[in-house]
Order: structure tokens, then sequence, then C-alpha cells
């Protein structure tokens, strides 16, 4: 680390040990008295702002979805409910669509579509070779004008290995079905599913050798990454003040706690079912799974190590069972329910589990204070499906969520019901909201206003 005299400490300082380089939040140490290199005034003092798509499967039991009532006097239907306690920083979307991910003439192959349309706006070519064509996906359009303020443009993470070759749903190849971010029209973000190898990622000095050497180093000592940056941090700690050594002190004992859980995870892996396809030492419970990737985004927000980041909670189609909560049949399965009052209701359960975990997500972000503000006010996150009702594989009215302030340009808070607008025009807003203005991005007609 390399800390000078001057009176502004450089917003990319980090802490360097053996196989670590941890970056620090914002501090006050860090905010210039007046605007300095390539922050706006208000950018310094609040930090950047962030984007972030999270996808779940299957749609959604839409009457458990979509609140009766519009406005800022929404109720809260039963899926939502997990919501409660950030409800002023959420809008409900309604009427969205994704026509792109129907078949279009295509025949079926709809789960396949759904994930690969979500944030592409783009029909997928349907093949089950090597020969995909799909679009460039809006994270990455982001990434590509924003990614070089950060040390990593974006982040691609996920619970579901996957398979990354052959045939998946109805002749579409499998790379549609289990990636969410496109770099280019043929060529898919795999996400990581292995917290230890996000961790590292995140936290890891040097390159993909040098973490690897630290990790392992680290491992014959049963030591933590924090314990090869302890010089460094007591050198930070006597030229910063007593505020910024509580949020620094706070902010490594966060760091701690999750290498502690994500060792323990690792530690105590067990063979999964093959619904699963998880890879060795990936936790098998999926909630703390979830979690921990979730403060792995949170951290890496907060770090500015990136502002863009997708996470796909689990793939389109997929079956897993959720016996934690009393719906033992495969959510796939259950999602053609035919109008069974027991499959929509178990539906529902999943719909509100899920919800859950995003919703701690979100408290976790309103809880970390950042400038003037927190990280949760400096982002947008979208929630959602590119699947309405599971049983009618339809993609128009998608149960769609925005969080976040966007940096006080947003206005949270609400149910906004809308006319058949594509997702896409969504996403144009989001980008210029970033700072990645775009024209068109795959069937867009223009800004969606109103947000």
């Amino acid at each position: 680390m390399n800390i000078s005299k001057q009176l502004v400490m450089p917003r990319r300082t980090f802490l360097r040990g053996l196989g670590a380089g941890i970056a620090l939040p914002l501090l006050d140490g860090m905010i210039p008295s007046r605007a300095m290199s390539a922050l706006t005034p208000q950018a310094a003092r609040s930090g950047p702002l962030r984007m972030a798509f999270v996808y779940v499967p299957n749609g959604a039991n839409m009457v458990d979805w979509t609140p009766k009532s519009e406005g800022a006097n929404y109720d809260l239907p039963m899926i939502l409910d997990p919501l409660k306690n950030v409800r002023s920083q959420v809008q409900v979307l309604t009427g969205l669509m994704q026509q792109r991910a129907a078949a279009n003439g295509d025949g079926p192959g709809d789960h396949a579509r759904a994930n690969a349309t979500f944030l592409t706006g783009c029909q997928a070519y349907k093949t089950a070779g090597a020969d995909v064509h799909v679009g460039v996906s809006v994270d990455q359009v982001a990434a590509s004008k924003i990614g070089r303020d950060t040390r990593f443009p974006s982040l691609e993470i996920g619970i579901d290995k996957g398979q990354r070759a052959g045939a998946c749903d109805s002749g579409y190849a499998c790379a549609y079905q289990f990636n969410l971010s496109w770099r280019s029209e043929s060529t898919p973000n795999p996400p990581e599913i292995d917290p230890r190898a996000l961790f590292d990622r995140l936290f890891g000095g040097g390159g993909t050798v040098d973490r690897s050497a630290g990790r392992m180093k680290r491992d014959a000592m049963r030591k933590s990454i924090l314990d090869f940056a302890l010089d460094d941090a007591r050198r930070l700690e006597s030229q910063i003040g007593s505020s910024d050594r509580q949020k620094v002190d706070e902010y490594l004992t966060s760091i701690r706690e999750l290498e502690q859980r994500i060792d323990n995870a690792k530690r105590f892996a067990d063979v999964v079912p093959d619904y699963d396809m998880k890879a060795n030492g990936v936790p098998r419970d999926f909630q703390q799974h979830v979690r921990i990737m979730f403060d792995l985004l949170t951290l890496a927000f907060q770090t500015d190590n990136t502002r863009v980041a997708t996470f796909i909670m689990a793939h389109d189609g997929s079956n897993r069972p959720y016996p934690e909560i009393g719906a033992n049949e495969g959510h796939h399965d259950l999602s053609h329910h035919d109008g069974n009052a027991d499959k929509k209701a178990k539906i529902a359960k999943i719909n509100h589990f899920h919800m859950t975990q995003f919703a701690a997500f979100l408290e976790k972000l309103k809880n970390t204070k950042e400038g003037d503000g927190t990280l949760l006010d400096h982002s947008m996150i979208v929630y959602g499906s590119g699947i309405s009702d599971g049983n009618r594989h339809n993609h128009d009215d998608l149960p769609v969520l925005l969080a976040g302030g966007g940096g006080g340009t947003l206005q949270p808070g609400r149910h906004v019901r809308f006319e058949r607008k594509p997702m896409t025009n969504l996403y144009l807003s989001m980008l210029d909201r970033i700072g990645a203005p775009t024209e068109r991005l795959g069937d867009s007609t223009g800004k969606l206003a109103n947000i």
C-alpha cells in the first residue's frame, strides 16, 4: 500500500500482503474538498453508481406477485412481503415484456430463450451446436464504457454450474440456458459459482498464479487472508481519523466473518444430488450459497471492485426441489401447474423464498453507509424472470422489480404499470444513468420514462 502524506487518500487504496490485495471502501479521507480526477463533486461525496441484474427461473405465481394498487401506497402481496423493510427503495414494474423470448416461429424452447433474451432483448439462434448467436447483454454494454474505472469491468456470478456445451432445452444449446451475460453475440460470460474462487478473485493480490500460491500457503498455515495484510492495516490506521478507523475495522471484520463462512461451507460440503450440478466444495445448502454470493457482491460494490454485475440464482427450467419450505417436487415440474391450487401455492412459496434472499441483500446494501447515503441509494438493481406464468410460458407482463435510488435519479417506493413495453427500454434508461448512453439495445423502442 502506498499512502502518501497528501490530504486526500487515493480511492484505489489496497491492503497488500502475500496473495492479498484488499481494496478499501469509501473513507472520509478519500473524499476531496472539491472535484478531482474523473469524479464529479456529488460522486466524490456519494460514491459511484452501480447496476446489477438478478435472475430467478420459471416465472411466478402472478396473483401472489402483482400489487392490486398502483403508486406509492401499493400493497405487498404474499411473494413481495419480504420486501417490507425496503419497500421505500423498490419499484414494482408491471407490463414489461421480452417478446424475443417467444417462439416467433422457432418452436419450443421457452426456458432457453428466457435466459438468453433477458438481458439482450434478442432472439436466440436455435442451435444445439457451438454456433450460438444472440446479442450483447446490457451489463456488457455498460462494462465496455465504464469498466475501465474499476478493477473488474463486470462480475458474473451464479448458483448452478450447469453445462457449457451440448443441447439442453428443445434443441437449444446449453450456453443459452445457463448464462445471462453475453460479451458478444456468440460469447457468453459463464457465471462463477464457487464462493472461494470469487473471494480470492476479489481479495487476492496479483494474477491467478499469485492468488493460487497465496491461497495454498494460507491454507497450509490455517490463516486468514487478513493475517497477511496486518502490517499494511496497521500503517493505514496510524494515518486516518477515528471515524475511518472504525469503518475499516468493521469492514475487515465483515471480510473475516465471510471468509470463515466460506471455509465452513467448503469443509462441511456434502455429496449433492444431480439437480444441483455443483462443483466440489460449493455449499450444498441453497440459502447459504445464495447469501454468501450476495455478501460477496455487496463487498465488491462497497470496495468499487466493480460497478456492474449479474447473478443467476437458478437457470430457467431448473427443477430444483425446495424441501426446506415444503416444496418437495421440482420447481419446473410445479410450474406446469395446469391450474392446480396446491401446485400454485408451492410455486408462490418458492417465489417467496427467492424473494427472501433478495430482500436480505437489499437490506445489507441499505445498511452499508457510503458517503452521504448508502450502497442501495447508489445502486440500480433489476430482479426478475424471463417468463411470467410458468404454465403458459408467456413472456409479457413479466415479474420485475427495480431496486435502489439510482444516485437520486430514480423514484423508488412505487408500483408502476406499463402497457406492453420492452424490458430493453428499461435498460436504455439505466444505461443513461450509469454513464453509458446507448441508442438501441435488442428490441428497444425508446427509453422507459417514469422510473
